[in-house]
């Protein structure tokens, strides 16, 4: 899985002489993961990638051709946002009631990009074994971002995008519970956006779902991790009495698209 990482390039023009050079940022080293590579070993644990006829198989082709009709739609759309791996977070702003950002709620936004690097690991591990192609490779069919080299080169099952999506919406809904249904149901929808986009097949998409379940049950016997689950429900809980909340329009309108069957 992807997280993507945002820089902003500034220059500077002066009337007169020139102006010294900026001195070089260092970014920030990433977040460490909180299980160690011997911890988990989700590969073991899903059931194997389809293979050419069989009914899993057949079923990603069929799921994979229909949904090539959203095209063009608002779904597609979304489809395209939440190719950004952030989404995952910034997505849930309706669902959790508050707007999601990492400097109004940066323990939150810590602890789920810890909980992505994690995600990222465990899934490379289960997708270089499984070795399952991407949909757009067995079937022609526009896809809703570039058919890059890279994103060939890259596999298919379990998908990474969903196992991060419904890790994030795992324990989002548990630091606000209340909230669970509206939270669970953009992560899912988070992670039905890979179908529509045609990037990953419908077994890869369930898998993920899945393979983030098995992750986020592991993480919890940390004690670092279950620490930071506390601070953070401090923080959202604070912030959703007194933070900006989403524009009802467009929250409206997001849950009509979640709520509309896909295939």
């Amino acid at each position: 899985m992807r997280l993507k990482l945002f820089v902003t390039a500034v220059s500077a023009l002066a009337c007169v002489g020139a102006a010294p050079a900026p001195k070089p940022v260092t970014p920030p080293a990433p977040p460490q993961p909180y299980l160690s590579d011997a911890d988990l070993d989700t590969f073991r644990v899903l059931p194997p990638a389809p293979v050419a006829g069989t009914t899993r198989y057949e079923a990603d082709r069929t799921v994979y051709l229909q949904t090539r009709k959203w095209e063009g739609t608002p779904r597609w759309d979304m489809a395209k946002a939440d190719d950004s791996s952030i989404n995952a977070i910034h997505g849930q702003s309706c669902a959790v009631g508050v707007e999601l950002t990492a400097e109004t709620a940066p323990q939150t936004f810590r602890l789920l990009l810890r909980v992505g690097r994690d995600s990222s690991l465990v899934t490379r591990k289960a997708k270089d074994q499984a070795k399952r192609q991407r949909p757009y490779l067995i079937d022609e069919g526009n896809i809703c971002v570039a058919k890059t080299a890279g994103l060939a080169r890259s596999w298919d099952y379990p998908s990474g995008h969903n196992t991060w999506g419904w890790s994030a919406g795992l324990v989002l809904a548990e630091l606000a519970p209340d909230r669970a249904t509206e939270i669970m149901s953009r992560a899912r929808a988070f992670g039905e956006s890979r179908l529509v986009c045609g990037v990953h097949n419908m077994s890869a998409a369930h898998m993920g779902w899945a393979n983030a379940s098995v992750l986020v049950a592991a993480l919890h016997g940390k004690a670092e991790f279950r620490k930071d689950v506390e601070a953070a429900r401090k923080e959202l809980d604070a912030l959703r009495k007194t933070g900006a909340k989403p524009d009802p329009a467009k929250c409206a309108a997001e849950a009509e698209l979640i709520a509309t069957p896909l295939y």
